[in-house]
């Protein structure tokens, strides 16, 4: 087989779905899933198997109020990867892995579209290239990959199918070209249905439109007027796919901007619109301003394409019109220029996915095509630009702008990168090739198009084979014991990140999960008492080693509370043990602890220099925290020591005193050590009055534990959440409480009290 055989598509094809799923399934090898998120949507796809119905509110979920998974994402979220399982348990394969396999499904797929739009759009050359870039970006696997389910791979799938069918439309030529249009409705379906996917799939309407406007400038620039009536029609096929969103809207849950969300609404406000037949606000926009205004461009440059020959003169018409539609849009809109921090509620987030993309996240989502970028450009030769060139650029300057913005958008800005390097790079050797003699071009040919995508696929492989789970045993035994050891409506307190293991594992509700959540920060700052906790139904604390490590991201969450100040200035260092010989020595970078047992354990701490000794030391060993007497002590310094797992926590006195530092190290009442792996991570029991809710036959009992409470609160909700019962019982003096048949709603909340402070709440759904 020559070289040239390779970009055939019976060939091309298979190499770039080879590629493609190799990459994506090299993180299986894992035992547990990557992230946090995954577990909190395989808990609910298991919970609703469990049930036999999609149902909306979930009690293990939010506690101590539950969540209703419709205001998450739309149901198709948790349907795809379900009937995916249904498909292959015909094979003998698990739910566990048919959960963890489906983004390799969609992330292969969405190769292959990409490789069968480009075919139609440029030739085989191209379309290997730029699909190749994609298929070996670190960007694209890193959400596409085995192990990591994310909503957003299916986005940018069906964008690859909507971009396929511009492509089949394109393809259409003679007698037949207007019959190119019902192609169109290829990209309308493929937007409409993108809606019951991802709650923030709104970009790939961003992508259509921009395409249709960026087709139109460039059928008014080359001369091209049959190619406005495919610009028109593109903007009219996402009039089309936003109706068909908002249709399915109502089935499967709205998007992240619909009407029945807090965003949703507080978009509507800022951007003084009212939700009527089209109930999400990203939608309205788009059906009242975004389309109408595209199609009066397309329009305008119709009627200007009449008068107007000089390319230079159309250039400067196109630019005044971008900027008179900017400034409409934006005079209309000035909230809009508040869009990329989500209209401020993101602006101070500490989370990764929300910051500005560095050139660090660039190098490693990209690697070497981010450097291919400019080489795209040169398609824009007056000999050799074509209006497919035009068409693609409604990806590239929306995607740009995405990737500029936050982290988040690197996987979904992964195919504009691949497209602008893999056809960029053949462009160059296009280029070149003409004016170098045959062993030259060789030469060449190996140099663009063989090393360098393999340069781009070591060091993908290289990123995707480093990923590590943050789950491991540690976390499954301890979250598993609580599953065993506790009640069904027990609430549990844990760092947001860890909520949704504690929702898979444990299956039970915490207080905190998939974002931040300053109260969670503040308590363990001790900033909040037990007080706090129980107002929030909290049953069991846990505290762990990593809560050490991400100490800092604590109290910068603790920062974001609007009325607490944190002036404190807490010290943590966590140390591992690198050496037993002759004495205990813990090091990391330029800061040392030598620990010398003994009678009097002799202790130093080299800080950058500075020699220190701590006021305190607790060493745990084998299950046992013991309190060892120090030869000298010289500061308001702290130490823990864990030999069963070779580390040290160095804090001061203010790191020291936080209920964190407290419940991990010396808990003392109202809390009891239920649970510990001996300093990896522990559980910790709230002692105060507490609601068990038990089942005998269809009766509902709640037993109270520590029964002080005076009254008894009870809410009922249906499944979508609409409250259909509110009242307050004297349960003074009682031990138990038998819940009414007056009490209607398939879900209960309940509130136990004394006089008027809460000291339980929790959550159920009865049957």
């Amino acid at each position: 087989m020559k070289l040239e055989d390779i970009f055939k598509p019976k060939v091309a094809l298979p190499v770039l779905t080879a590629i493609a799923l190799i990459l994506r399934l090299i993180p299986l090898r894992h035992k547990y899933m990557l992230g946090y998120d995954p577990y909190f949507h395989l808990a609910y796809i298991e919970e609703a198997l469990k049930a036999g119905e999609w149902f909306n509110f979930l009690t293990i979920a939010g506690g101590p109020w539950g969540a209703q998974v419709r205001n998450a994402h739309p149901l198709g979220l948790w349907m795809t990867p379900t009937y995916i399982y249904k498909i292959l348990s015909v094979f003998g394969v698990s739910l566990y892995n048919a959960f963890r396999i489906t983004p390799v499904i969609f992330g292969v797929l969405t190769v292959v579209f990409f490789y069968l739009a480009l075919l139609k759009l440029y030739d085989e050359k191209k379309a290997f290239f730029a699909s190749l870039f994609l298929a070996i970006s670190f960007g694209h696997v890193f959400r596409s990959m085995a192990n990591y389910y994310r909503g957003d791979n299916y986005m940018l799938f069906w964008y690859s199918v909507a971009l396929l069918g511009v492509a089949l439309a394109f393809s259409i030529r003679s007698k037949l070209r207007y019959k190119r249009f019902v192609f169109y409705l290829i990209p309308a379906f493929a937007s409409g249905f993108a809606s019951i996917f991802w709650a923030a799939y709104y970009p790939i309407f961003v992508f259509l439109l921009a395409n249709a406007v960026f087709l139109g400038a460039g059928a008014f620039i080359l001369d091209e007027r049959e190619h406005l009536l495919d610009a028109l029609a593109l903007a009219l096929s996402t009039l089309l796919g936003a109706f068909i969103a908002n249709s399915l809207g109502g089935k499967f849950g709205y998007g992240m901007l619909g009407y029945n969300r807090w965003l949703g609404k507080k978009t509507a406000e800022k951007l003084m619109l009212e939700f009527g037949t089209i109930k999400d606000a990203y939608l309205l926009v788009h059906v009242k301003y975004l389309v109408p205004l595209s199609i009066a461009f397309i329009v305008l440059i119709f009627i200007l394409g009449k008068f107007i020959k000089d390319k230079k003169v159309r250039a400067g018409v196109l630019v005044g019109l971008a900027v008179l539609g900017a400034f409409v849009l934006f005079y209309r809109f000035e909230a809009l220029k508040d869009l990329s921090t989500g209209f401020g509620i993101f602006r101070e987030a500490p989370i990764q996915e929300t910051q500005p993309s560095s050139f660090n996240d660039l190098w490693k989502a990209f690697s070497i095509s981010l450097f291919l970028i400019p080489l795209f450009f040169l398609r824009f030769d007056p000999n050799r630009v074509n209006i497919s060139d035009f068409l693609v650029l409604g990806l590239i300057f929306p995607s740009l702008y995405m990737i500029k913005t936050w982290t988040r958008f690197l996987f979904i800005g992964s195919m504009a990168i691949a497209l602008m390097a893999g056809v960029g790079i053949v462009e160059l050797y296009e280029i070149l090739k003409p004016h170098l003699n045959e062993r030259k071009v060789s030469a060449l040919g190996i140099g663009l198009l063989v090393l360098l995508p393999a340069v781009n696929a070591g060091f993908s492989i290289k990123e995707t084979y480093s990923l590590r789970p943050y789950a491991n045993e540690h976390w499954e035994d301890t979250l598993t014991w609580l599953r065993e050891n506790s009640n069904q409506n027990d609430i549990v307190m844990a760092w947001w990140d860890y909520g949704h293991w504690v929702t898979y594992y444990a299956r039970r509700s915490p207080v905190a999960q998939g974002r931040p959540y300053h109260g969670v920060a503040l308590y363990y700052l001790d900033k909040f008492d037990k007080n706090w906790a129980m107002i929030f139904g909290v049953d069991y604390v846990i505290v762990s080693y990593y809560d050490f490590l991400k100490f800092g991201a604590i109290v910068e969450t603790a920062k974001m509370h609007p009325k607490y100040n944190v002036t404190e200035k807490y010290g943590v260092i966590v140390l591992p043990l690198t050496s037993k010989i002759g004495a205990l020595v813990f090091q990391r970078g330029d800061y040392r602890i030598i620990a010398k047992p003994g009678q009097r354990w002799d202790v130093i701490v080299n800080l950058k220099g500075q020699t220190i000794s701590p006021k305190e030391l607790y060493v745990e060993y084998q299950g046992k925290i013991l309190r060892p007497n120090l030869s000298a002590s010289k500061s308001n310094t702290y130490l823990y020591i864990n030999l069963d797992y070779k580390y040290a926590i160095f804090m001061n006195e203010e790191a020291f005193n936080t209920t964190l530092a407290r419940l991990f190290i010396r808990p003392e009442e109202p809390y009891e050590l239920a649970y510990s792996d001996g300093g990896v991570v522990k559980i910790l029991k709230l002692k105060h009055p507490n609601v068990k809710v038990e089942r005998d036959g269809e009766k509902v009992i709640l037993r109270f534990e520590n029964a002080t409470g005076t009254g008894l609160g009870i809410w009922g909700f249906l499944d979508n959440g609409t409250l259909v019962f509110k009242k307050w019982y004297n349960v003074k003096g009682k031990n138990e409480f038998e819940l009414p048949e007056e009490v209607n709603g398939t879900v209960v909340r309940y509130a136990y009290a004394v006089g008027k402070k809460i000291v339980d709440r929790g959550i159920f759904r009865r049957g």
